[in-house]
């Protein structure tokens, strides 16, 4: 089954719906700044979908367009109209009351609604999301976005009133921090980007917007709705290189809030790029290897329909995907085989396919990485023991099930985020425990039992 469906998962490209096909390529040249939307006249990235499409007798990744490669002096433009907006403190934007500022929040959701059709065809096409997902990620944000409004008001209400404590009577009210640099990851490119720059927004801060390096293209139709639904320079964007343009901007010292969604040796590199690190507010979503502890009295069908679920949602590249498995000894066989069948059992093909699950991937080399962590865990004596598992076809990779994954393995302790599942057995409750409160990062768990009302699953 494998090996034909890697054969053959890119025939249906050049049969694109209507509806889902791009009409043609985008390339941005415009960037946000100070209120006006610049024209960018310099180097620009070729954007390549993790989609396919047939060249001769071969397939090769489909150019869906390009976008600015700012270079460090351009990119101090945006930082500097944000810097003057915020003005100390002293600007429109940070005064602005309560009321207004949901208003134009309120504005901007109204705009960002009119361009839904767009941003979902682009998740699909950029990073590889399924039309669901795509979809649910930009309904989402938009009730994100509705939910803070909602919050901030419940939260005026409250700084409102006076309080007494040891007879001080006193007020309590919330202001902005400064300038914001938002940086979102490019598996949630517009959901996770917006749950740091809408509050930032929100609250009266000024911001820099980076999207991910993988999810640029979809932001380009809010560029109008963010310039006519804000004042000026209250929010701006950058693109580029984030090592070439990041670090100049946090060694001004001019970023007061560092809002990023990523890998912790980035956030520690821009940490200490910042000339006062320790004054720098830093709102921060980093590794996980979330593991999932089957025991041995768990219901099986539960177990599997649960870890097939928690570790292949959106081809396992989610921060709170299960990406280290225990399995009691008792139940390893069973529980492989019928994880392998499930795993077969999915439907495999382009995002916009109906009731498609496993979807090609959106970053460069991922494969030969993913493919890397399997070689290093043979090579110490485990096995792929699902069929096909592991196969690639250039940008699809059939999903990997590896046993037995052990101490000195990559995948034992590396988060290898996509569709690689490592498997360890345990025989006493204290093994994976242990594997928790060793981890590296602030890992979530799952675990699979069976209780009295019933059955409880990975989150």
């Amino acid at each position: 089954m494998g090996h034909e469906l890697i054969e053959s998962v890119f025939t249906s490209c050049g049969t694109v719906p209507d509806a889902f096909r791009l009409d043609h390529a985008i390339e941005q040249h415009r960037y946000l700044c100070d209120g006006e939307l610049c024209e960018w006249d310099g180097p620009m990235r070729e954007v390549l979908s993790p989609v396919c499409g047939p060249v001769g007798r071969t397939v090769r990744r489909v150019h869906i367009g390009s976008y600015p490669l700012m270079t460090p002096e351009s990119a101090m433009q945006p930082l500097e109209a944000a810097c003057k907006a915020y003005d100390q403190g002293r600007g429109l934007w940070p005064t602005m009351s309560v009321e207004n500022r949901i208003q134009h929040m309120t504005d901007f959701v109204y705009r960002m609604q009119a361009r839904r059709e767009e941003i979902v065809k682009l998740l699909m096409w950029e990073i590889g999301k399924s039309l669901p997902d795509a979809e649910k990620e930009f309904d989402r944000t938009v009730e994100y976005i509705r939910d803070t409004i909602v919050a901030l008001k419940d939260l005026d209400r409250t700084s409102s009133r006076f309080v007494v404590e040891q007879g001080v009577i006193g007020q309590i009210r919330r202001s902005p921090l400064g300038v914001a640099l938002c940086m979102g990851p490019f598996n949630y490119p517009l959901n996770e980007t917006f749950t740091t720059l809408i509050p930032a927004l929100i609250m009266g801060n000024t911001v820099i917007l980076k999207p991910p390096k993988l999810g640029v293209l979809l932001h380009e139709p809010l560029l109008e709705a963010f310039r006519d639904s804000f004042p000026r320079g209250v929010i701006n964007t950058v693109y580029g290189n984030g090592h070439e343009i990041i670090g100049p901007m946090m060694q001004t010292g001019k970023i007061d809030v560092l809002a990023f969604i990523g890998t912790s040796k980035v956030a520690d590199i821009l940490r200490t790029q910042h000339p006062k690190p320790h004054r720098l507010r830093c709102v921060l979503g980093l590794d996980a290897k979330n593991p999932a502890i089957v025991l041995k009295d768990a219901d099986l069908d539960q177990a599997v329909k649960e870890s097939v679920l928690g570790a292949l949602s959106f081809n396992g590249q989610r921060c709170t995907a299960l990406k280290m498995f225990f399995v009691h000894e008792d139940i390893k066989d069973v529980f492989l085989e019928r994880f392998g069948a499930a795993i077969e059992a999915l439907k495999f093909g382009m995002p916009w396919e109906p009731g498609v699950q496993i979807t090609p991937l959106p970053e460069a080399g991922k494969t030969d990485y993913l493919n890397e962590l399997i070689a290093d865990a043979r090579a110490q004596g485990a096995t792929v023991v699902n069929p096909g598992g592991g196969l690639v076809n250039q940008t699809f990779m059939y999903p990997a099930i590896v046993f037995p994954v052990g101490p000195g393995m990559r995948l034992y302790t590396e988060e290898q985020f996509g569709p690689v599942i490592p498997v360890a057995t345990f025989k006493d409750i204290e093994e994976p425990l242990a594997y928790v409160r060793q981890s590296t990062y602030g890992s979530g768990s799952s675990m699979s039992l069976k209780v009295a009302t019933g059955i409880t699953g990975p989150n």
